[in-house]
């Protein structure tokens, strides 16, 4: 069996280290190639994953290297940029959450990926957590009724606290590479869960600030409040939280669900206790990010749900609202003219 060829643009999302494992595992593909500006992230992928070819640019990368595939982790600025050029050569293309730092950059990739028909996904990790998907599975299968409100809170004490390495936390802290701060690497999460179980809102508004980190530059707490004809989303982020970081609730007619990816339960009514929920693993073409897309290139069909491009292209457009609506003191209608 052939293998696709697969090369990696960007060692500084550290997101990296966790998702590459899964394509060294899978028969199907090969790490062959690697380009990041940073010397000593290159010497660690060449260690710790045995790839020979290994380049200070990705555009020589392209050039030089046969692929098949590429999987996109610098800064979120640049995935635009990549799509384009990877798709004018056939290539297919992940790319980590969220889809870009703007929507105008968003709609660049949805184009590009379109014109060339190439599989596009964008690689959100909670897709590949069971308790999340399970909970997801429940409310699109009418287990609760007509999903109405969605909500998803994402958050730590910061990157930095976190223990984000330094590659990582320079361009997070950037409003211009990442587009933002805690709205775009947190909110994005409930952006994508909103825009997959309810679809475009009619409208967005948002609060966002510095409210603890005096040493950044960009906020470090937001919510977004997206309206629909029938239906709410409420994201949430933070940077400055001490435990309880996540939770994903999902409200319908006839219940709620949810999960803060530990365990998932499910309620009917507001007297009856919360029932646990019997939580499985995901089939193997869900397994990880690596098998998803691998499965997608083989059988030549879309990726599924939130990493759907489309559907993460309505994500984007929420988080772009969102960031105007916060700058603004406004609600922003939707369709949202980008910002640039």
């Amino acid at each position: 069996m052939s293998r696709y060829k697969v090369g990696v643009v960007g060692l500084e999302h550290d997101h990296v280290w966790d998702v590459v494992p899964g394509f060294l595992a899978d028969e199907r593909s090969e790490i062959v190639a690697v380009a990041d500006a940073n010397p000593p992230l290159l010497d660690q992928a060449k260690e710790k994953w045995g790839v020979e070819q290994v380049f200070g640019c990705w555009i020589e990368m392209l050039e030089k290297t046969a692929l098949d595939a590429v999987i996109v982790y610098g800064d979120n600025s640049i995935g635009a940029d990549v799509v384009e050029a990877a798709a004018a050569k056939g290539l297919h293309v992940m790319v980590e959450k969220p889809m870009a730092a703007t929507l105008r950059q968003a709609d660049r990739m949805l184009i590009a990926a379109e014109k060339a028909e190439i599989i596009l996904m964008i690689n959100w990790p909670t897709a590949w957590n069971p308790n999340f998907a399970t909970a997801v599975d429940l409310a699109t299968s009418g287990e609760i009724g007509d999903v109405f409100k969605v909500r998803y809170r994402a958050a730590h004490e910061g990157p930095q606290e976190l223990g984000c390495s330094p590659y990582f936390c320079e361009w997070l802290l950037n409003k211009e590479r990442n587009g933002g701060g805690a709205l775009i690497d947190y909110c994005c999460y409930g952006a994508a869960y909103a825009a997959q179980l309810l679809g475009r809102p009619n409208a967005a508004t948002a609060i966002a600030g510095r409210l603890v980190k005096d040493y950044i530059a960009v906020e470090d707490n937001a919510v977004i409040l997206a309206k629909y004809d029938k239906g709410l989303a409420i994201c949430e982020a933070s940077w400055t939280t001490h435990g309880f970081g996540y939770e994903l609730m999902i409200n319908g007619s006839r219940g709620t669900v949810r999960s803060d990816g530990r365990s998932v339960q499910i309620a009917r009514n507001s007297g009856e206790v919360p029932q646990t929920v019997e939580v499985k693993p995901l089939p193997d073409y869900r397994r990880n990010a690596a098998a998803h897309f691998l499965t997608c290139i083989e059988e030549k069909r879309a990726p599924e749900g939130m990493c759907n491009p489309v559907v993460s292209r309505h994500a984007q457009e929420i988080l772009e609202a969102g960031i105007i609506a916060a700058e603004t003191g406004s609600t922003v209608p939707f369709p949202v003219v980008s910002r640039r």
